[in-house]
């Protein structure tokens, strides 16, 4: 075994924990870092990562772009290669849960480049999402008023995140398990109002069926190219929408130091997300489709506020008022929601860097809550960018923000597929079988194959529109590409700096974490009884 990678293992060890006598503590930063995500915590942020403006307010883009056939279909595609992301990234969680998931994995199983590359480029995206979540949240309370001034809503907002992130981490759990119980009951709603237009229960009595699949289509020929080329680059186009809509859900896992039992709660995470994506996203863009037809104007028109929601626009033309100021209500939550797991997950991978070496060992201090506090306050202080906001045109700035973030999940996602494979081989050219682990994931190495392959296709040729004759746009080539320099300077930097190697396949510290894991079980888990026994959200 390779002396650094054996060190390295060995230095996570623990013996005991004063705070935790439920739950082992293995590793190191587990002693440091509070362990208060429970299970139900861990199931509910699931479904927060991948519910929020993307859908209330981003599906109507993908309808407009693509059709509802399109949009279905495009959702549904990426839903499947992001899910083959998630379950390889939960394996290897359960078998090495530290902070910053993927980013440390990246150090033992790839190569240390990866994980100083990858890691930063995660930082990046988050102090880029940070001030777009914030700026989203304030621009909404303006649809009730605007006689504040927006800097006003900026701090209060802003300040409220860092508060909650320096608390127990248990806060952050219970805040994240409210919002997005909230959000599931407003999917519930508008998917039963949405029955209940396309039947004709709507005020005005109109029973709207299919008719918008049959006219004006089930598609749409995109940039007005005729024929089937225009209506698969529809379809293409959806692949954006849906990865912004479905980035973070592979948080399940950022946070695996502070979730109690990772190697049970995480993998039952991951195995539900695919149905959950199918039941909350993949159903509702079909909803949508059914009462809100592809040419409708308003769908194209960002205001940032619930006006332009699908759902919305489909209520107020069956004249139900009221539920514009539901959805916003909602919107203004999820918006907050995402801007306080950007500061946990960011956070975590702060502390994850610093503990590899990878950033100045100053981020390692946590406060008496168990906080890593000087992390959150350094990816805080970029929530300032917010204030551009208050200047007329931020709102394209953070759009184009937006854009960037959504790219960088998409790499985010490709080094996961990457790192799972040099970790699935690993443990093959080490003779050891996936039966040793904690928990091995469904369909593999053809998943982690699957979404490798599919999702670079995808990041190449996220801007293809911009290469068609006449629709040049400097903002969307750089929001589509920008990513891939950006990583690959990171990463080829450091190598050539630090004259960093692949990590050997025979030299892997499989072993070693296998060792851990069993010398280290987790308490067994308490069954349902009663009531319990019907939740199928986080039980």
């Amino acid at each position: 075994m390779d002396e650094k990678y054996s060190k390295d293992a060995e230095v996570e060890m623990m013996h005991a924990a004063s705070y935790d006598t439920e739950d082992p503590v293995e590793f190191d930063e587990k002693k440091d870092l509070r362990r208060g995500l429970g299970q139900r915590h861990i199931q509910m942020i699931a479904l927060a990562g991948t519910i929020g403006t993307g859908l209330f307010l981003g599906s109507g883009r993908a309808i407009a772009n693509a059709g509802p056939a399109g949009a279905l279909m495009g959702y549904t595609f990426v839903g499947i290669l992001v899910s083959c992301a998630v379950i390889s990234i939960a394996e290897m969680s359960a078998l090495v849960p530290l902070s910053g998931s993927i980013v440390r994995h990246a150090e033992y199983f790839f190569d240390p480049a990866l994980s100083f590359a990858e890691g930063w480029n995660f930082v990046y995206a988050n102090a880029m999402g940070l001030p777009a979540e914030i700026t989203a949240a304030s621009t909404i309370i303006q649809f009730w008023t605007t006689s504040v001034n927006v800097a006003v809503w900026l701090t209060i907002l802003g300040f409220f995140i860092i508060i909650t992130n320096l608390f127990f981490v248990r806060v952050y759990g219970e805040l994240e398990f409210t919002f997005a119980t909230l959000k599931i009951m407003l999917i519930v709603g508008l998917n039963l109002m949405a029955i209940g237009i396309a039947a004709g229960g709507g005020p005005d009595h109109h029973a709207y069926g299919v008719h918008y699949w049959r006219d004006p289509g089930p598609f749409v020929q995109y940039l007005s190219i005729g024929g089937s080329l225009g209506r698969f680059l529809g379809f293409w186009t959806t692949f954006a929408n849906a990865a912004y809509a479905y980035s973070s859900i592979e948080t399940i896992a950022m946070a695996a130091a502070e979730t109690k039992s990772p190697r049970r709660n995480i993998p039952k995470a991951a195995k539900r997300i695919f149905v959950r994506i199918l039941l909350f996203y993949v159903i509702s863009i079909f909803m949508v489709g059914l009462i809100v037809p592809s040419n409708e104007p308003k769908l194209l028109k960002s205001t940032g506020t619930a006006s332009q929601s699908p759902f919305v626009i489909a209520a107020t033309s069956a004249s139900i008022p009221v539920v514009p100021h539901i959805i916003n209500a909602i919107v203004l939550t999820s918006a907050w929601s995402a801007g306080n797991a950007g500061m946990l997950n960011g956070s975590r991978v702060l502390y994850g860097l610093a503990r590899e070496r990878h950033a100045p060992r100053i981020l390692l201090r946590v406060n008496r809550f168990g906080i890593p506090y000087l992390a959150v306050c350094g990816l805080g202080a970029f929530m300032a960018l917010a204030y551009m906001s208050v200047q007329e045109t931020a709102a394209k700035v953070f759009t184009w923000f937006q854009d960037l973030v959504a790219a960088a999940a998409i790499m985010h996602w490709i080094v996961i597929c990457a790192v799972y494979l040099r970790f699935y081989y690993g443990m093959q050219r080490q003779s050891i079988s996936r039966d040793e682990l904690p928990w091995k994931g469904p369909l593999q190495p053809y998943a982690a194959w699957t979404g490798l392959v599919s999702l670079i296709i995808i990041l190449l040729t996220g801007g293809y529109a911009v290469f068609i004759h006449g629709h040049w746009d400097t903002e969307t080539f750089i929001s589509a590409y920008f990513n891939i320099p950006l990583i690959l300077v990171l990463y080829f930097g450091y190598k050539l700096v630090m004259r960093t190697k692949l990590v050997p396949l025979e030299t892997m510290p499989i072993r070693e974490y296998l060792e851990i894991a069993r010398d280290n079980p987790e308490p067994p888990e308490k069954p349902n009884v009663g009531w319990r026994r019907l939740n199928i959200l986080w039980s």
